[in-house]
């Protein structure tokens, strides 16, 4: 077994370096030493490059006016990213004969600030509005949410001068479903998206069924709210959560996209007909964004855009993307 994971490991070593060794296939510029990636006059998104050869990996950015532009690259790869207009939380996968895995905070100049251990292949990250709180998530076991018995570590952390003071694991949480407690060893949460004051909602799961949850951290609660949901984002206006859900009749492994607004408890699935794994990003208030990998190359994704009202079909954004944060100035 032993052999196997690091024959693996070397295997994905090897393909990671082979995709950075060519000319990058797309036009970049190297970020000024102490320069903010995203900063700027106008709106930046700031994503995971996944363009082949030099720079794949890394983090870039582009105006949101002219989004298949010239990328500006960040001096730092990440697997996982999201951002605010001073502080950036990278997950990352040391990739090596033996790999390991990395949250790292930093600051808007790229200069470490923290790091936590992860306890496998990273997931998801967030931050709150304020920036004064950030979650991220990383699976224990497996590598996708279509591995059977996959386990899944959330941790929220506050930020220098923010409250809860500690690291929380939302393991410790009580999670409730229909009144009724849940405390059997296969619960696992993810997906964190906050919302204002100690509020946030987070995905729940256990005995093979899903929910969205609005969790509270100060009272350390988590309370399902609606069934088959998973990775919600909630909208810049707090008025309406994106989450992909399974869809009856679909294949196993296939997610849609829906929003909920929560106020009337209205569910529409968005006219995207590929399987979306993802957690997605509000653009603003009325546009998500999500990544998709593609299916003619290995590592490389695209970040696409529809429309919440499901009136419109989806339209390509960015190429050889992953991970869009949308910062505004």
């Amino acid at each position: 077994m032993l052999v196997a994971v690091a024959a693996y490991a070397a295997t994905e070593y090897l393909g990671y370096r082979a995709r950075q060794a060519a000319p990058s296939e797309v036009d970049t510029i190297a970020a000024e030493p102490g320069a903010e990636v995203g900063a700027g006059d106008g709106a930046t998104i700031v994503f995971r490059n996944t363009a082949q050869g030099a720079g794949y990996g890394q983090v870039a950015s582009v105006p949101l006016g002219d989004p298949a532009g010239v990328r500006t690259l960040a001096p730092v790869a990440c697997d996982r990213i999201d951002s605010t207009g001073s502080a950036r939380l990278c997950l990352s996968i040391d990739r090596g004969v033996v790999t390991t895995f990395t949250a790292t905070l930093y600051d808007g100049q790229w200069r470490p600030q923290q790091s936590w251990p992860l306890p496998g292949v990273p997931s998801r990250t967030r931050f709150s509005g304020d920036g004064a709180l950030v979650a991220f998530s990383a699976f224990i076991t497996g590598e996708s949410y279509a591995t059977v018995g996959f386990s899944i570590a959330t941790t929220i952390v506050a930020l220098p001068g923010a409250a809860p003071a500690e690291a929380v694991n939302l393991e410790d949480f009580a999670f409730s479903v229909g009144g009724q407690p849940v405390t059997s060893a296969d619960r696992n949460f993810w997906g964190v998206t906050f919302a204002a004051g100690d509020t946030f909602y987070a995905t729940g799961a256990s005995a093979g069924r899903t929910w969205l949850v609005r969790g509270d951290l100060k009272t350390r609660t988590l309370v399902a709210i609606r069934e088959n949901a998973e990775c919600p984002s909630l909208s810049p206006d707090g008025t309406t959560v994106a989450y992909k859900t399974r869809i009856e009749g679909t294949p196993p492994g296939q997610w849609s996209i829906a929003v909920l607004e929560l106020a009337t408890g209205r569910q529409t699935v968005l006219p995207e007909q590929r399987s979306v794994d993802d957690q997605l990003e509000w653009l603003d208030d009325s546009t998500v964004l999500y990544g998709l990998p593609r299916t003619d190359a290995a590592g490389d994704s695209d970040v696409w855009s529809v429309a919440a009202n499901g009136t419109q079909a989806p339209v390509l954004l960015i190429e050889h993307a992953w991970s869009p944060a949308v910062l505004w100035p």
